[in-house]
């Protein structure tokens, strides 16, 4: 990383004008300039009990309690929608803004001379933290970027290939793997899931359709449904694809820092992460995994060169980024990890499980997404039995809004229809939780 000389910050500079000492610092001092970085917050984090399991510690209220001190909540709702971008913790927040003041004195002489450095440092700690290796990884804006570009650059196509996808899949991943199909002249195939399903029925489903296909080539797997939350085995999906010789991209944007595991244990080529979702990182930060030695059928990024098929970075090009961004990523890891990825995913679990529970034994409730634990993470998704249209889960959004002042928010794509995806935070109480259940229950 990049070390700011002593004589450049604030502190030095502010005793310089005030002495009168304006004229004796060079002109490249002055540019250099960058605001110092004020002490962080305390860190509130408890210890963590000895010889607790995260499924107990989960339901410790006071344990969670403390840990929502190191976020501002807003007052008044509650919000129940955080898959959209999770909230950055106090002591993140504050590294985020003094790397922007950075950046914004030292401007591209920051940029030009000392920012590849620091972007490596943050790269390799998000390697580090999946569990790979460092030339394996690449920071994007998100994984919206990083799948798109391993869809639109994939090269290994045949005639009479297919490519498959499946309805929980994200929207616009969808939507770019059937103009794949079309520009590539092969066929698409969308596997449709049951609404409620478990780890060996969405195993053997697919397995199903690669035996029905045997000219399918590349497909499209989601580790975490963006609609409802479900876990797909993509592990064991991903075993029976490569005995076939199917190629996989693997979408992780939901499942990094919801779920505890390290990319080796997907068994998958390609996958593409956000950070600013439940790492906590500041929004704009994404990354593109691509295990070594498969970069072959990825081509580089249109401009870029790879002769050698060695270099991940190649495969994007994000041009001017948010600086601060990147390199506030290896302190949102640090503070995710001292929470336990383990205990925050027991967390997240626990909480959806209190809804669920309640909202199973109400005869006008569907519960959408996993049956079992194995299957099922802190997000979910619900909706009023046979009323799946988008204008009906629009106005059953607006009704838990204003009746009852819990925010969620529709999803769509799924093949049984529209839904009301709830998404709680670890800094939500089980008590915000009854908030919702008090609501379905009125509905």
């Amino acid at each position: 990383m990049s070390v700011e000389p002593e004589h450049l910050n604030r502190r030095h500079m502010l005793k310089a004008l005030a002495g009168g000492a304006l004229g004796s610092l060079a002109v490249s001092q002055l540019v250099h300039a960058s605001s110092e970085v004020a002490p962080l917050r305390t860190v509130k984090i408890p210890p963590r009990p000895k010889n607790i399991s995260p499924e107990i510690l989960a339901k410790d209220e006071s344990f969670w309690a403390q840990v929502a001190l190191n976020y501002d909540k807003v007052q008044g709702i509650v919000n129940l929608e955080h898959g959209y971008w999770g909230k950055m913790s106090k002591q993140v927040q504050e590294v985020f803004i003094a790397k922007t003041e950075m950046v914004n004195t030292q401007l591209s002489v920051y940029g030009r001379r000392h920012f590849k450095d620091d972007l490596a440092h943050s790269t390799n700690r998000a390697a580090q933290a999946l569990g790979a290796e460092n030339e394996e990884v690449v920071l994007t804006r998100n994984a919206t970027e990083s799948i798109h570009n391993l869809m639109r650059q994939y090269n290994n196509f045949e005639a009479n290939d297919t490519v498959l996808f499946a309805d929980i899949d994200y929207p616009s991943f969808k939507d770019t793997m059937r103009w794949l199909a079309k520009t590539q002249n092969v066929e698409p195939v969308e596997v449709i899931l049951p609404a409620q399903t478990d780890q060996s029925e969405i195993l053997d489903i697919y397995v199903k359709a690669f035996d029905k296909h045997p000219n399918l080539k590349l497909m499209l797997l989601t580790h975490v449904s963006n609609q409802h939350g479900l876990i797909l085995p993509v592990a064991d999906i991903a075993k029976a694809a490569k005995a076939r010789g199917i190629d996989i991209i693997c979408d992780c944007a939901q499942s990094w820092g919801l779920l505890d595991f390290t990319i080796a244990e997907l068994n998958v080529d390609w996958a593409g992460f956000n950070l600013h979702k439940w790492i906590g990182s500041p929004v704009g930060v994404g990354a593109l995994y691509m295990k070594k030695g498969s970069l072959e059928k990825i081509s580089p990024y249109p401009g870029e060169i790879d002769p050698n098929n060695t270099l991940v970075d190649k495969r994007v090009h994000t041009a001017t980024s948010n600086f601060a961004s990147i390199l506030t990523v290896p302190t949102a890891i640090d503070f995710h990890e001292s929470i336990g990825p383990a205990n925050k995913e027991a967390r997240l679990r626990y909480l959806r499980n209190l809804w669920v529970k309640e909202a199973k034994q109400l005869p006008n409730i569907e519960v959408l997404g996993g049956e079992d634990d194995a299957s099922s993470t802190g997000m979910g998704a619900f909706r009023i039995k046979g009323k799946v249209s988008l204008d009906e889960a629009k106005m059953l959004q607006q009704r838990l809004e204003n009746e009852f002042n819990v925010f969620t928010v529709v999803r769509v794509g799924l093949a049984s229809g529209c839904c009301i995806r709830v998404t709680p935070q670890i800094f939500i109480s089980a008590e915000e939780i009854k908030q919702l259940t008090l609501a379905l229950k009125s509905l």
